[in-house]
């Protein structure tokens, strides 16, 4: 009578487990290698630090009070709402703001000539559109249509690009006239 020959997988398995069982030992999911912990570890960090966003066109990075600055520059447009100035509070307050932080952050003084231009921008706008309803007939009709309108698309950009420079991007307005440059 031969004797079975033990092949290396018989010899392997231990008794009473079959093959499948065997495998499914063998492909349980590995735990995180070094390099995916030493990632998880670094989002965590970036989670927790929000304070450095983005590069600068310089390289250094933009900190946290340069892009509030910014934010605060572009939300200072909200100035014409107040009734102590109403007219001309949505370019003054921009620009007293700029002009005391410009020298701080390259970032403070891209952004805030970017919220002055854009006031002025819109100032025009509403005074050019005033007077074009003026002079037509039903003119004096339209003319709080027509501010509302500057007055809506002005709150509506005003807002995105107060949170684009809180986020540390660099926003330019559309429709804009670049008067400082």
């Amino acid at each position: 009578m031969a004797k079975e020959e033990e092949t290396p997988e018989s010899a392997e398995k231990p008794e009473g487990e079959t093959p499948t069982e065997q495998e499914a030992t063998f492909e349980q999911p590995e735990s995180e290698t070094p390099a995916e912990k030493e990632v998880s570890a670094e989002q965590k960090v970036e989670a927790k630090e929000p304070e450095v966003v983005e590069k600068e066109k310089t390289g250094k990075e933009l900190d946290k009070d340069a892009r509030m600055w910014a934010m605060i520059c572009h939300l200072g447009g909200l100035g014409g709402l107040l009734p102590i100035v109403p007219v001309v509070g949505s370019v003054i307050a921009p620009l007293i703001i700029w002009q005391v932080k410009k020298d701080e952050d390259p970032f403070i003084d891209e952004q805030g000539k970017e919220a002055v231009n854009f006031q002025i921008s819109m100032l025009l706008y509403a005074l050019a559109g005033s007077i074009v309803c003026a002079i037509t007939c039903i003119g004096a009709v339209l003319i709080p249509v027509v501010v509302g309108v500057v007055a809506i698309f002005d709150l509506v950009f005003l807002l995105i690009a107060a949170v684009k420079a809180n986020d540390g991007h660099h926003y330019r307005y559309p429709l804009t006239i670049r008067f400082i440059k």
